[in-house]
């Protein structure tokens, strides 16, 4: 059984996704290495829930995101929506997909066209699935505007006249537009105050309840994850290294990379004394990853085998999944 095979309806199903980017070499070289972003990496996001991907920078997060939008494309594995694998679909076969399909990137300004006003980016969507005729468009719009806390009059402002957190509203409004079953959202308040950083969960959140709108959270931000996600996978190296409920990953972490991610979470109090769990060396290149266990190098608990044989994610408790021979 996959993991969170149980936890409803699976609006996504990711299984073994494989991103390698072939790299060096020169026009006649037969010679060539690999990048391996993403490394046999499987997950579900049932309906009207959120999964919250965590990791280090350059780990593979943003290209599971990207890999699942089919913005690039898998090496290998299956891209499962509603049960249809749109992997090897072509981009005709795609276009009834990307209306289900929707993103929020990190940088709010770089994702917005600065030559259109606000309303035409958010009726964009509408466009070009042929959605509506130009006033139910305009409506849809204007409904949109409001719902994520913006005026109907800013409909005809242009991106630089918005404050960072609005300008990610527009681009909330935007996903929203053509009505998608999943929402990949890519590190969406990473770039924002503290403060904006809440009203901006607080309202994907909303919407999640209203719309039962499923959603891959990509972050770095552990208290971020934690506050939307039902289930958290943690990536490290293109692989995934636990897959739990976020109470019990939290409670009770079962990698020790999981692990050393939870004590690096700055604690609110001052007096508050903890340990902590510093973790050796740097994160190995994705050229040439450690044979056997991608952590074996920096893991306080690493043994012979780990060094030499690929732990594979399996079940340890009930609906907690980690990939080390520890467990």
């Amino acid at each position: 059984m996959r993991p969170d095979e149980k936890a409803g309806v699976p609006v996504l199903e990711v299984v073994d996704l494989v991103k390698k980017y072939r790299i060096g070499g020169g026009l006649f070289s037969r010679k060539h290495d690999y990048v391996h972003a993403v490394d046999g990496v499987s997950f579900t996001v049932p309906e009207g829930q959120t999964l919250g991907l965590v990791g280090e920078s350059g780990c593979g997060k943003s290209t599971v995101a990207r890999t699942v939008m089919r913005l690039v494309e898998p090496t290998s594995g299956q891209i499962n929506i509603d049960g249809t694998d749109i992997a090897p679909l072509s981009r005709t076969e795609m276009q009834p997909y990307r209306r289900q399909l929707q993103i929020v990137f990190q940088d709010p300004f770089a994702s917005l066209d600065p030559r259109l006003v606000a309303g035409d980016l958010v009726a964009e969507p509408l466009v070009v699935h042929g959605m509506g005729n130009a006033q139910e468009r305009k409506e849809r719009v204007e409904e949109l505007f409001q719902r994520v806390g913006l005026r109907a009059s800013q409909m005809s402002n242009y991106p630089h006249q918005f404050s960072g957190g609005q300008r990610q509203r527009i681009g909330i409004a935007r996903a929203l537009a053509s009505r998608p079953r999943l929402i990949v959202a890519d590190e969406p308040v990473s770039a924002l105050d503290v403060s904006i950083q809440a009203q901006v969960i607080n309202l994907l959140m909303d919407i999640q309840r209203e719309q039962k709108i499923s959603y891959l959270f990509i972050a770095h931000d552990l208290a971020v994850v934690a506050h939307i996600s039902h289930r958290i996978a943690v990536m490290y190296l293109g692989r995934i290294v636990e897959y739990a409920d976020k109470h019990d990953l939290f409670s009770k972490p079962l990698h020790p990379y999981t692990e050393a991610l939870l004590m690096s979470v700055p604690v609110p109090n001052p007096a508050a004394m903890r340990e902590r769990v510093l973790l050796k060396g740097e994160l190995p290149s994705p050229i040439n990853p450690p044979a056997g266990c991608h952590f074996h190098d920096r893991c306080r608990y690493a043994f012979g085998r780990c060094k030499v044989e690929q732990p594979v994610l399996r079940e340890i408790d009930n609906g907690h999944f980690a990939a080390c021979h520890l467990r």
